[in-house]
């Protein structure tokens, strides 16, 4: 894969422990931000599908826990390949929110790099 361009996120669940949810705003946060307008020049036929994107997660509970198919459709365009890794952070939130989905006060924490490229 020839990488154009890397973007990076973090994503937090603070009530209910989910870390699909997590992952999912961590990519988010990671291309919120951004646009390439210019991605179709350098792609080959110039097919925004031909797209690949490389999504890797530092996710601190299992990887069985995290719906990749969720974290895929987080991106519009593009061949989406997802990994992930042992990171991210478990921290307290200093409250149990039973209304909220918790079943413990702890907050998931997930970090994305996004590679962008062809």
């Amino acid at each position: 894969m020839n990488v154009v361009f890397i973007e990076i996120g973090m994503g937090v669940d603070l009530h209910g422990q989910d870390a699909t949810s997590a992952a999912v705003r961590a990519c988010k946060n990671a291309i919120g931000t951004n646009s390439m307008p210019g991605i179709r020049s350098i792609l080959p036929e110039g097919d925004i599908n031909n797209m690949k994107v490389r999504v890797k997660l530092g996710v601190p509970v299992p990887a069985e826990q995290v719906d990749i198919d969720k974290v895929k459709a987080t991106f519009p365009y593009g061949q989406v390949s997802v990994e992930i890794v042992p990171g991210g952070l478990i921290c307290s939130s200093g409250v149990v929110l039973p209304d909220k989905g918790d079943v413990n006060d702890e907050v998931i924490v997930v970090n994305a790099a996004v590679e962008v490229g062809y």
